[in-house]
């Protein structure tokens, strides 16, 4: 029998809803912060499959959840394709050289995939060690976050480098996009051979494009991840999560050919349920803030959500990731709504 969230994600929906949160393995957890303490860097960290395995196992032991979120970074893929990534002390990844350019991102790919593999031994002992009605979940960045990363060498406010690189020249934009679907799909189906059940394309920078550039860049290049990855692994399912779509949220749905749908917190649940596909799975979506701030607040905002998702299959979690200062008595009386709702 699959566990409650695989079963979920597969489009059956029971009366209690399966629960799992975005960066559910981090900083809000006492022993990941000893753990990434004792190991250093966080590269060197989601590089080790030891220490590794061991963060994505540390939230399931503590609280339980339905499913665990590989402990790694969209950034595995240019890391892969040859630029060199680099976490400093109290900033965010940096990337170089920038991929801005037709020489640049005509010589990526010449690192090898063998940066990966650790990546694959991490989930090889999470399967090993995990409860069997647990899913396992792996993820990567979808081709056109991850390329505003790549041209701008950094995150950035507005991905203004990415957008523009697009109207000045689509060709090496269509060439980089090209290049991150490919290993993509690898990636991905090799998580899957390695113990993954499900895997979630994080699209954080989907909110800054226009209708037509969202078609181009997001829509286009996540169909042809999740056509290929289900010719491959059959049995593979895809969440996309497409952060800030809004309006366009209902075309993505239709047109990616993703398994579910997950939500960001501007998304009215109401409105989603209203417009998505009928009996489509979807995941999300409260406010990483309001579990923050816990109380009343929080216990109101979980049953806004489960109520109005009551009609179809529905995984809870957040709308972003869990902030770093959530306590953990928040996190354990959310788990106490969710679980004690009942469509």
């Amino acid at each position: 029998m699959p566990g409650l969230l695989l079963d979920t994600l597969r489009g059956n929906s029971g009366s209690r809803r399966p629960v799992w949160l975005m960066r559910q393995a981090g900083r809000y957890l006492p022993e990941y912060r000893a753990l990434r303490a004792a190991k250093g860097g966080f590269l060197e960290l989601a590089t080790d499959p030891v220490a590794a395995a061991e963060v994505t196992l540390q939230p399931v032991r503590r609280f339980g959840f339905d499913g665990a979120i590989l402990f790694s970074d969209i950034l595995m893929v240019p890391w892969a394709l040859g630029q060199d990534l680099t976490f400093g002390p109290g900033e965010g990844p940096r990337l170089a050289p920038k991929a801005d350019n037709p020489d640049v991102i005509g010589g990526l790919g010449a690192s090898s995939q063998d940066r990966l593999q650790p990546i694959y031994q991490t989930l090889h002992r999470v399967a090993a060690a995990i409860p069997k009605d647990t899913t396992i979940l792996g993820f990567a960045g979808s081709p056109w976050t991850v390329a505003t990363y790549m041209i701008a060498g950094q995150g950035t406010k507005d991905q203004a480098e990415a957008r523009l690189l697009a109207y000045v020249d689509s060709e090496s934009m269509d060439r980089l996009i090209d290049t991150i679907v490919d290993l993509t799909v690898d990636y991905l189906a090799n998580q899957f051979g390695a113990g993954a059940e499900a895997v979630q394309l994080f699209d954080s920078w989907a909110g800054s494009l226009s209708p037509a550039q969202f078609e181009r860049w997001v829509i286009a290049p996540t169909e042809r991840i999740t056509s290929r990855l289900h010719e491959r692994c059959p049995e593979s399912l895809v969440i996309g999560f497409p952060k800030g779509a809004g309006g366009k949220l209902a075309a993505y749905a239709r047109e990616t050919g993703v398994d579910a749908i997950g939500l960001d917190e501007s998304v009215d649940p109401a409105w989603a349920n209203s417009v998505l596909p009928e009996g489509m799975p979807v995941q999300g979506n409260l406010d990483p803030l309001a579990l923050l701030a816990g109380g009343s607040e929080l216990d109101a905002a979980a049953r806004r959500i489960l109520d109005a998702f009551a009609g179809r299959p529905h995984v809870f979690n957040l709308g972003h990731g869990i902030d770093k200062e959530t306590p953990i008595a928040h996190v354990e009386r959310l788990l106490e709504v969710v679980r004690d709702w009942r469509g």
